[in-house]
């Protein structure tokens, strides 16, 4: 009798769908970025700051979703948080002074996003051990085509509704879909009498496991392997999001038509799928620690390219390395916190890392815009990014997984 498809891969699925929606929308903001200031004519610093806003405020809650979802599973936490982000976005449609999106997107909207990657993520380590990177990276990859499918529309909605109706759009459709989708979503594989991977028996890992203390975050925050991924992933998110908010204006500013500038975040978006599968399946066998240098490496130079583009190729080139090494380093990210801190406090765990040093990441877009304002140009924002990268590649050298204790 032929066994029936392993549920894992249905969560998968399910995550892939609402990471899809979530980041193809949030990384829209470029273009919405721009509308905005071409109507209230703000500064370029001053609505930076709206996001980097968001970045800190959605991974600082990002430890609570983190907890709420080994507490109550998925489903709820997802569902919930759809309410929130459609509520955000189309809040934002209201926007008539500079608070009102510092509030709207900020605030609302980070609140319902954060139940978007730490818990989707957290939930997919929880179903594999083996194919831990090979399924969060497919996981994750619905992000990067969400990156790479939804700015083009974004931009068409805006030029024939207006970026208020565009908005209405986008947060209908994510508070709809993210409520349906939430149905599919498991807490682990325990809860429907399977276990991790599929296997039949506790594999040789799971079971070496299960005579290991399970990791508590108090253990956890007293270990020099917790403050290290700390370090490293501060490091390499302060400037992630630079290029998801900077890269359209950027484009525009060399004279780029502002159709073809969204594509540079598509482009963006779809080389970011194959740094997720292509080093989510790697990591599974060379190891996470390697595969990340690469990445780190690889979004280091990335960022030099953009300091040193003066047309389109040269932006697509950039945009195509940074792709691919970002969506490398956030789906390594939940896979590697799992393996050293195991499957059972995986929410926790990553919400905890990703509330600490991913909410860092506010602090890029705004220092980007600041130096642009003022300099009239990104240059030192490129340079600081690669230098970040550099740092996190060296830190990683020191990366060890805390020693267990048995029960």
């Amino acid at each position: 009798m032929t066994r029936p498809p392993f549920y894992g891969w249905v969560v998968v699925g399910g995550a892939f769908l609402v990471l899809f929606m979530a980041y193809g929308v949030q990384y829209s903001f470029g273009v919405f970025f721009s509308a905005l200031l071409e109507e209230f004519r703000w500064s370029r610093a001053s609505l930076s700051g709206v996001f980097s806003v968001y970045a800190f405020a959605y991974g600082a809650f990002a430890l609570a979703a983190g907890r709420l979802t080994d507490r109550w599973g998925p489903r709820a936490v997802i569902a919930v948080g759809g309410l929130f982000l459609g509520a955000g976005l189309i809040g934002m449609s209201r926007t008539s002074a500079l608070w009102h999106p510092y509030v709207s997107y900020g605030i609302v909207a980070a609140l319902g996003m954060s139940t978007a990657y730490v818990p989707c993520n957290a939930t997919v380590a929880r179903w594999f051990t083996r194919r831990r990177g090979l399924a969060v990276g497919i996981a994750t990859a619905g992000g990067s085509l969400g990156t790479f499918a939804l700015p083009p529309i974004a931009h068409l909605l805006v030029s024939r509704i207006g970026w208020r109706w565009a908005y209405v759009a986008f947060g209908a459709c994510l508070l709809v879909a993210l409520n349906l989708i939430a149905l599919v979503m498991r807490r682990d594989p325990e809860s429907v009498g399977l276990r991790p991977d599929g296997d039949p028996a506790p594999a040789a890992r799971e079971a070496a496991e299960g005579r290991i203390a399970p990791w508590t975050m108090g253990r956890a925050v007293r270990t020099r392997s917790f403050w290290m991924l700390f370090a490293i992933f501060t490091a390499t998110w302060i400037p992630v999001f630079i290029p998801l908010v900077h890269l359209v204006p950027l484009a525009r500013g060399l004279g780029i038509p502002p159709l073809l500038a969204a594509t540079l975040l598509s482009a963006l978006g779809i080389a970011a799928i194959a740094g997720r599968l292509l080093m989510g399946g790697a990591s599974d066998r060379l190891g996470r620690r390697p595969a990340l240098a690469v990445s780190f490496a690889l979004q280091a130079t990335a960022f030099v390219g953009l300091w040193a583009a003066a047309g389109l190729g040269a932006l697509y080139a950039a945009a195509l390395v940074f792709g691919f090494s970002y969506g490398a380093v956030s789906t390594l990210f939940p896979a590697m916190v799992a393996d050293y801190f195991g499957r059972e406090q995986a929410g926790s765990m990553s919400g905890l890392l990703f509330s600490m040093a991913g909410s860092m990441a506010a602090w890029g877009p705004l220092g980007a815009g600041w130096i642009y304002d003022r300099s009239g140009s990104y240059g030192l924002a490129w340079w600081l990014s690669a230098g970040f990268n550099a740092l996190a590649l060296g830190l990683l050298a020191f990366a060890q997984p805390p020693r267990a204790l048995s029960n």
